[in-house]
């Protein structure tokens, strides 16, 4: 095919190939790590195998574009796309351009489908009811004593990207793995994301607990992570001189060039190394994710149900703000038959910050009822806004309120 790369980065022979009869000789020992050897010095780990096993040289985009998972129906036993899949991820370094070692006509499904959506960076992973092999490389990031604690099994290290579920993986994982695995995660980043109080201070709706729970949220910066550790390793010498891509009708590939191979190695290997991975992953979310933007505005806008009933330094804080403000000032909102609800005369604020403190404990559709009625509109003009047939409905709101409001300020 045209789209192809030429003879020069030909697919390279291998004599270790997997057969049936191997398959069925593995078992839960080769899933499972014992404790013995689960030491801060070798546990948790993730590695990697070199394409320089199977090809004679790799094409490297200028720009890659940032990988994405896609998740596949594949059958476990069939070999052709075992092996097609696992060739596939391990070409990681040629990013979109992957699809161009293979013969598209050659290719089985589902695979076949994915190299004719283009130059498109893509992760094949099995479609699984625990979703593991998505969230693999956040999973070999916890240590034995975070697995532990949250009831997650103790596995060998982790291999990235996919390659095989020669074992089915599937049967050695609790039905629940990825809420484990999601509590953990959570236990794990907390301290590196909202420093000074612990998980249990927040509600369960809480939105940064609810990211630190996000494992969709922290796949592609801990897979950009690892891929940039990869990339710091030596190349396998295959000969190959950087140069540009000749594709087979003789055209060179646009964005790319030729290169070797890297050297398989490990992304990162014991408890420290790991935690490096955590704190560099929270960095790139950062930058990728805008996490410390989302952190700073959740913050800003934090209401009383955000906290659990829990003591906790966070609460503690809010509420010395939320009560000095509230000292400052005597308020008292007042119904007019069609108009606004206003303060007495006495009132005396700075910059609306009691008005706004007070806001932030009113359900959304007060919210709205109190904003709408400050901007100028009547209360008939409002009930229709919010899709009520009458302003009843928004007097039996204001009067409720009010109530809020007395007991807030402590004038009842």
């Amino acid at each position: 095919m045209n789209n192809n790369i030429g003879s020069h980065l030909e697919i390279m022979s291998t004599d270790d190939e997997t057969t049936p009869d191997h398959l069925e000789t593995w078992d839960g020992g080769h899933v499972f790590l014992p404790v013995e050897e689960a030491t801060p010095e070798q546990h948790p780990a993730l590695y990697n195998l070199s394409a320089g096993h199977l090809f004679g040289g790799v094409i490297r985009p200028i720009v890659p574009d940032p990988p994405e998972y896609v998740a596949l129906d594949v059958r476990d036993r069939d070999l052709q796309v075992v092996a097609e899949v696992a060739q596939w991820n391990m070409l990681w370094e040629a990013g979109q351009f992957r699809r161009r070692f293979f013969d598209q006509d050659d290719l089985p499904e589902p695979i076949a489908s994915i190299a004719d959506m283009g130059d498109i960076n893509t992760i094949l992973v099995p479609r699984t009811a625990t979703r593991f092999f998505e969230y693999e490389p956040l999973f070999h990031l916890l240590p034995k004593a975070t697995l532990s604690r949250f009831g997650l099994p103790l596995l060998r290290r982790g291999l990235w990207p996919y390659q095989a579920d020669w074992s089915g993986i599937e049967q050695f994982l609790p039905e629940d793995f990825e809420d484990r695995l999601a509590r953990a995660w959570a236990w794990t980043v907390w301290p590196r994301i909202n420093s000074g109080s612990g998980l249990n201070a927040f509600s369960r709706d809480d939105p940064i607990k609810l990211l630190a729970h996000n494992l969709d949220f922290w796949v592609p910066p801990i897979t950009d992570v690892i891929e940039s550790a990869l990339r710091e390793l030596p190349e396998v010498d295959k000969g190959r001189e950087v140069g540009p891509v000749i594709l087979e009708d003789g055209s060179a590939l646009e964005g790319a060039v030729t290169g070797n191979p890297r050297m398989g190695g490990y992304a990162w290997v014991g408890e420290e190394w790991a935690d490096e991975v955590v704190r560099e992953t929270v960095d790139l979310a950062d930058q990728t994710g805008r996490l410390r933007d989302i952190i700073d505005a959740v913050r800003s806008h934090r209401l009383e149900d955000d906290f659990s009933t829990r003591w906790s330094y966070a609460r503690e804080d809010f509420e010395r703000k939320l009560h000095r403000k509230r000292n400052r000032v005597q308020v008292r909102f007042v119904e007019l038959t069609e108009t606004i609800p206003v303060q007495g005369s006495e009132s005396d604020f700075a910059d609306r910050v009691v008005t706004n403190d007070f806001m932030a404990l009113l359900d959304r559709e007060q919210r709205e009822v109190v904003v709408l009625l400050a901007s100028g509109l009547r209360q008939h003009e409002v009930a229709e806004k919010l899709g009520y047939a009458n302003h009843g409905a928004i007097s039996k709101k204001l009067s409720r309120i009010r109530k809020q409001a007395e007991h807030y300020f402590e004038l009842d």
